[in-house]
């Protein structure tokens, strides 16, 4: 399957098909699910990266459980707006992952998640072991929830997302 543009995501998966978040970091990758009505958000879990190929076997049983209709991925921009190494890194994953998996994908502007979820996580006075724990799947959770709250106002503009999930 293709790269899509983030508001073709949606009309791109099935009907009752979720969308998975992934936020891809050179040790881990922090895995987020939506519902099936696309609305809200949910941290999954962490994968330690191993081989790819290990990573993408453990991607699509999961993706093939949840009922997963497309991916999105959260693109490391800089703060002015250009793409280093990193983003090379992801789009390069990426690619790879199209070739083993037949999902849609999107890329999401992270910018900030990481930090937007530490500091949540600090108001909640989570320890730093905890804080470790959970920290890429719910940057994750982040990077999704940014994605499904343009779909909800694209549906609500009349927008090409349709309404239907």
């Amino acid at each position: 399957m293709p790269v899509v543009d983030p508001l073709a995501l949606q009309a791109a998966r099935s009907a009752g098909q979720r969308l998975m978040g992934l936020d891809v970091g050179e040790k881990t990758i922090g895995l987020a699910i939506s519902d099936a009505t696309l609305t809200v958000a949910t941290p999954l879990e962490t994968i330690r990266r191993r081989k790819f190929t290990t990573d993408v076997e453990h991607l699509k049983a999961l993706a093939a459980e949840r009922k997963v209709g497309g991916l999105v991925v959260g693109l490391p921009i800089d703060m002015h707006g250009g793409e280093g190494r990193r983003c090379q890194s992801v789009r390069q994953f990426a690619a790879n992952l199209l070739e083993r998996i037949d999902l849609p994908l999107a890329f999401w502007d992270e910018r900030l998640s990481t930090v937007a979820v530490t500091r949540a996580m600090l108001d909640a006075d989570l320890s730093r072991a905890r804080r470790a724990e959970v920290v890429d799947k719910a940057a994750a959770a982040y990077i999704l929830q940014g994605l499904l709250d343009r779909l909800a106002a694209a549906r609500g503009a009349g927008g090409p997302a349709s309404a239907s999930a």
